[in-house]
């Protein structure tokens, strides 16, 4: 399965993937999530919102157990961020037919879409849909950068883009879900685990910062008669850095767009992207109260024109105490010593539905901590072992 996967949508430049939804790579990989469904006989559907399921049993009882995760990636992001969940479920379910097992309980993989967020800017678009976190009028605003809308690209995907929004009946169909991911810091590596259960998704979001000031010739133009928003840019990141130094949270100007972009000419528009996240929402609101403060008073100061627009915001995600403890108790009864229970800082589908479903999340461990990158790895034992306390956890909410 990683084999077939693997090669799909990745740069031969940067040797990191680039799956954006309803392209022609995330296009690839949706056939190749059906072939992996329809080899092992289950059935295969695709709901309103354009999230892929692959079903075992009925799913009209009600109480079904689902896993998996995402095959979309961010700009050049590595192999494991989402497929390693959706690769390692179809694997689970092998190694507990090999078992023999009898299933008491529906049984679900799902291949949720856009879950970075990549093209149209909002992370977790199909499950947020699904959830009724996203309004149908608010997805059908979305655009990506070449102006591309949100349903144009659907429908050109060959997607009906009119049955878009909130999907209650599919939630009910779920009993529990369980996502497994590949850990997205060191926490694992340095505990020595090979797998870890999640405890809480740190709350986050990503805010628009527009700088505008005054094109002008880059050779003419005096220093001191310069409106330039590329320094009240320049001054606002390293403001982020300082302020999440000293709260002990973390924020990224990892986007950036220039107008009119050229060599010689001084910038009219500077538009940054800020993602902050933290522990606690206190803590986040102080980091982007002091990005934005730091902001505002750089741009005073050098004539800029400054408007800030919070595009997306998830608050702490804390899973359900009753099922984490759950795989606790299944997985420790099989380990000589308790699982890991960590935090994290980065979103995932399963903290988009917890406020609708009882989630859960296990973490592979991953050895240098590299996420959305290239150089993103873990090592094959640790998939293995992931693999193996998945197929544990599916056989104890599924097989009782």
């Amino acid at each position: 399965m990683w084999r077939s996967l693997r090669p799909i949508g990745r740069s031969d430049a940067s040797g990191g993937y680039r799956r954006y939804a309803w392209t022609g790579a995330d296009a690839e990989c949706r056939l190749w999530f059906q072939a992996q469904a329809e080899a092992r006989g289950l059935d295969h559907e695709v709901d309103r919102n354009g999230n892929q399921w692959a079903w075992l049993g009925d799913p009209a009882r009600g109480d079904a157990v689902v896993t998996g995760s995402h095959l979309d990636s961010v700009p050049d992001g590595g192999a494991f961020d989402g497929p390693l969940g959706v690769v390692s479920s179809f694997a689970a379910l092998d190694e507990l037919r090999a078992r023999r097992v009898s299933f008491t309980r529906p049984l679900a993989i799902v291949n949720f879409g856009d879950e970075e967020g990549a093209r149209f800017g909002l992370a977790c678009v199909g499950s947020r849909l699904t959830a009724g976190q996203l309004t149908v009028e608010a997805a059908h605003r979305l655009r990506d950068g070449d102006g591309v809308s949100l349903p144009q690209a659907m429908e050109a995907a060959g997607y009906d883009p009119s049955t878009i929004g909130p999907d209650p009946e599919r939630l009910a169909r779920i009993g529990a879900f369980v996502e497994l991911h590949v850990e997205q810091g060191r926490a694992l590596d340095l505990t020595g685990d090979p797998v870890g259960i999640a405890s809480a998704i740190w709350p986050h979001g990503r805010w628009r910062f527009d700088f505008r000031g005054e094109a002008n010739h880059a050779g003419t133009t005096r220093l001191v008669d310069r409106r330039d928003p590329m320094l009240t840019y320049a001054e606002t990141v390293l403001a982020a850095r300082r302020e999440a130094e000293l709260a002990g949270a973390v924020a990224t100007f990892g986007k950036i767009s220039v107008e009119p972009n050229g060599v010689n000419a001084i910038p009219s528009l500077v538009r940054g992207w800020l993602d902050s996240r933290a522990a606690d929402q206190s803590t986040l609101d102080t980091v982007v109260t002091g990005v934005e403060k730091a902001a505002r008073e750089y741009a005073d100061r050098h004539g800029i024109d400054l408007d800030v627009v919070r595009e997306s915001f998830t608050p702490v995600v804390e899973f359900e105490d009753a099922l984490r403890d759950e795989l606790g108790t299944i997985l420790g009864a099989r380990s000589e010593r308790p699982l890991p229970v960590l935090g994290t800082g980065a979103g995932h589908d399963a903290g988009i539905l917890s406020g609708s479903i009882p989630t859960a999340m296990l973490f592979v461990r991953n050895p240098t901590g590299v996420s959305h990158s290239p150089a993103e790895y873990a090592a094959e034992d640790d998939c293995v072992a992931g693999v193996t306390a998945l197929a544990d956890v599916l056989e104890g909410l599924a097989c009782r």
